[in-house]
């Protein structure tokens, strides 16, 4: 499947650290549910593609599955590899993407994506993985959502700056904007995995100015790459909007960590 004229595979090149620190991880508690709902049982396969530093990777290799991870940006394979070494968790890690998976892997008993499904053809992505997914297998889409709530006013101020640096006309912020667009619940539908089921937890934690800053950081259209020599005016920005909302720079999110899993209809 060769990768579209817009697809950038080093979108995340300066962001492998600040991702890993700033980003929410997936709570123990959402990957127990998982594995229930996939019927995983210790030693089973899992692929997780776009890893990125392992939000996912690690935890389904610290629960005993055999984890082969798939990111594009070396800079995150190399995070991964260290954060795996670290652990001690054997978590094979390749690189490669949804456009270019690499040869001989599988078949898994579940593919996990994080926060990155959007950024596939989706459609020929999961007709790809219906080769690669054993039977009785499954796909589990993470991702997480932030409640319209007074906690999570930052987000607010943070995605107004951020539309000021021009973030809302990234080609992925148009596509989801569009009244055409579908959904990733539609697209599973009309997929070889229509049987699709939800599993979610909500989440609060406090933030600091940092923790936002750190987690603007980490998202593309507002890296450093993303904004080059305008990265300390959108920081500056940033900064003191948040200043204006919060004097002692105290915050809190109020999160979901959800999962969308879609079987085939025959189980």
């Amino acid at each position: 499947m060769p990768p579209p004229s817009h697809f950038q595979p080093r979108r995340f090149r300066s962001t492998a650290a600040v991702y890993a620190r700033f980003r929410l991880g997936y709570p123990d508690r959402l990957i127990r549910r998982v594995i229930a709902l996939a019927g995983l049982e210790r030693g089973d396969s899992v692929l997780d593609l776009g890893a990125g530093p392992g939000l996912l990777a690690l935890p389904f290799a610290r629960k005993g599955m055999a984890v082969t991870a798939v990111d594009p940006e070396p800079e995150m394979c190399e995070a991964l590899e260290n954060a795996a070494k670290q652990a001690h968790l054997p978590v094979r890690v390749l690189a490669g993407s949804s456009f270019e998976l690499p040869p001989g892997i599988g078949p898994f008993r579940l593919v996990t994506i994080g926060r990155a499904f959007h950024w596939m053809d989706r459609a020929e992505t999961v007709k790809a993985l219906d080769r690669m997914v054993a039977p009785g297998g499954a796909l589990a889409l993470f991702d997480d959502e932030f409640p319209n709530s007074v906690e999570n006013r930052w987000r607010t101020a943070l995605d107004t700056v951020a539309h000021r640096y021009g973030a809302d006309s990234s080609p992925h912020r148009m596509e989801r904007a569009d009244p055409v667009h579908r959904s990733h619940e539609s697209v599973l539908l009309e997929s070889p995995f229509p049987v699709l089921e939800t599993a979610g937890v909500i989440v609060r934690r406090e933030l600091t100015v940092e923790d936002i800053v750190g987690y603007a950081q980490s998202l593309s259209v507002t890296s450093a790459q993303t904004l080059g020599e305008r990265a300390a005016a959108f920081e500056a920005d940033l900064r003191q909007a948040l200043a204006e909302l919060s004097p002692d720079g105290q915050f809190v999110q109020i999160a979901e960590m959800k999962a969308l899993i879609a079987r085939r209809q025959n189980g």
